[in-house]
């Protein structure tokens, strides 16, 4: 995933509000948005390469979502699943800070990583790029390919845009947010970062929607999780040129957290392509 961007605490009625998209090769096998068998209690699509996930949540509000550390070369083919970080804090049972610490003696293990994961207490910061954790404040704010808030184009536009979704309902929200990220203009050469990769693909990276031969994004996600720890989940799926190939919805009652399971499904699923 590329793009993430999050509104932690920053509107009074929700907990948290989540645009995000995840670029990724074209070939790579994925699950859409589901719940899993091996874990109910888990939503999210699946990298059915290495088993982990790019983005998540639970029934009881907890999330968690990850992006690469851009380094202009290719990691080591050893080294364990950036996504099996995020699948290690949704299936199990500690809490955002305790998972966050957890992660300060085996983060060099990772290929160069951002992760954020968050709870009904608070949001943590993780990376590896140098390692650093830190709590999330309150507020707007944009990850890609290097640190959280880095004044990349599409982070420093996206919080802008962001900040200016959150006016109205849930369906006017999700409705510009989505817009956000399909937002394919990419940025000029003179703000372009340098991160070891060809000039030609850092502009074309640079664009929140990615379009490219053999690779772009794959899937557009919005979470909200209002202030009563209900859920609205929806993601819409890409291929080759962009095209969608699908939308999945999910609303998830308010779950007490320890509590019993929640009845769960999706409300639309497969439509596609348009």
């Amino acid at each position: 995933m590329c793009l993430i961007l999050i509104a932690e605490r920053a509107d009074p009625r929700y907990r948290l509000v989540l645009a995000a998209n995840r670029d990724e090769f074209l070939d790579r096998p994925t699950a859409e948005a589901s719940f899993w068998p091996d874990a109910p209690k888990v939503l999210g699509g699946r990298d059915l390469e290495k088993g982990g996930t790019w983005l998540g949540t639970t029934v009881d509000g907890r999330w968690a979502a990850v992006t690469n550390f851009r380094e202009g070369e290719r990691p080591d083919q050893t080294a364990p699943s950036r996504g099996l970080l995020t699948r290690d804090y949704l299936v199990g049972r500690a809490d955002a800070r305790a998972y966050a610490a957890s992660l300060v003696g085996r983060a060099e293990r990772f290929p160069g990583f951002n992760l954020l994961v968050g709870d009904e207490r608070a949001a943590f910061y993780v990376t590896n790029r140098p390692l650093l954790v830190q709590c999330v404040e309150p507020g707007i704010h944009g990850l890609s390919n290097h640190l959280l808030d880095a004044t990349w184009p599409k982070v420093r536009s996206g919080r802008a845009r962001m900040a200016e979704s959150l006016g109205g309902g849930d369906q006017t929200i999700v409705a510009r947010l989505f817009a956000l990220l399909s937002d394919r203009e990419q940025a000029p050469e003179v703000d372009l970062p340098s991160t070891g990769v060809p000039p030609e693909w850092e502009r074309r990276l640079s664009a929140s929607f990615i379009v490219a031969d053999g690779y772009g994004t794959r899937a557009s996600t919005v979470i909200l999780v209002r202030a009563d720890g209900s859920i609205r989940f929806e993601e819409r799926s890409f291929g080759p040129g962009g095209i969608e190939t699908g939308r999945r919805s999910f609303d998830l009652p308010s779950h007490p957290v320890g509590g019993e399971d929640a009845k769960t499904g999706a409300l639309s699923q497969g439509r596609g392509p348009f």
